[in-house]
């Protein structure tokens, strides 16, 4: 019976570390600079040319 959490304990290590990896490459992906908002509101025209 004490094998199993030898066995178990590294297995949920693992699927732990890969969730919390795949949840920061998802965040990162996602992200604009300031920049890029500023373009992509001034080409919908949501801004004007002054407050651009």
């Amino acid at each position: 019976m004490m094998m199993w959490w030898w066995i178990l304990i590294p297995i949920v290590l693992v699927l732990v570390v890969f969730q919390y990896n795949g949840r920061n490459r998802q965040n990162t992906e996602k992200r604009e600079n300031p920049m890029d908002i500023l373009d992509n509101r001034y080409a919908k025209g949501e801004i004007s040319k002054e407050e651009y």
